[in-house]
């Protein structure tokens, strides 16, 4: 009766156990199994060059969301935002690539409109701005271009 007992709390704690990892490696892995958190909105860029999905998105340094999806859409490069729910876009938010640090990794900066009308969910923000390409800058200025 005794080793019965002792098999029941170890299998408990076996269960247990599972349950927890598999939840651990859920929200490591940045997924949701009950709903979302963010909702999407998407940019269109002429270049990402160096952007890559899961890099962070800010506003004022803070971080509201992360990257999604990148692909093409009608040449143009389409860039998915999951931004958290609890902060809204005006339709006038202006989107630029950036470099964290000198070389460091490329994040999204949103800098707020002053526009009344928010973007929905699923919405396109048209103010976009690529990362500043420094090989054609020193290009340009070692050739005189500048």
């Amino acid at each position: 009766m005794n080793s019965r007992r002792i098999e029941i709390v170890v299998g408990l704690f076996v269960v247990a156990g599972i349950l927890s990892l598999g939840w651990l490696s859920f929200k490591l892995g940045k997924k949701e199994l009950l709903g979302t958190d963010h909702y999407s909105v998407f940019a269109d860029f002429e270049t990402v060059s160096g952007l890559r999905q899961n890099g962070e998105i800010e506003i004022a340094g803070v971080v509201i969301g992360n990257i999604g999806n990148i692909g093409l859409h009608k040449g143009m490069a389409r860039v998915e935002l999951k931004i958290r729910n609890d902060i809204t876009l005006p339709e006038d938010t202006i989107v630029s690539v950036k470099t964290r640090g000198l070389i460091g990794d490329k994040i999204l900066s949103l800098s707020m409109g002053g526009s009344e009308e928010t973007v929905p969910p699923g919405g396109v923000l048209f103010e976009t701005e690529p990362a500043l390409d420094l090989e054609s800058l020193i290009s340009k200025a070692v050739f005189g271009d500048v």
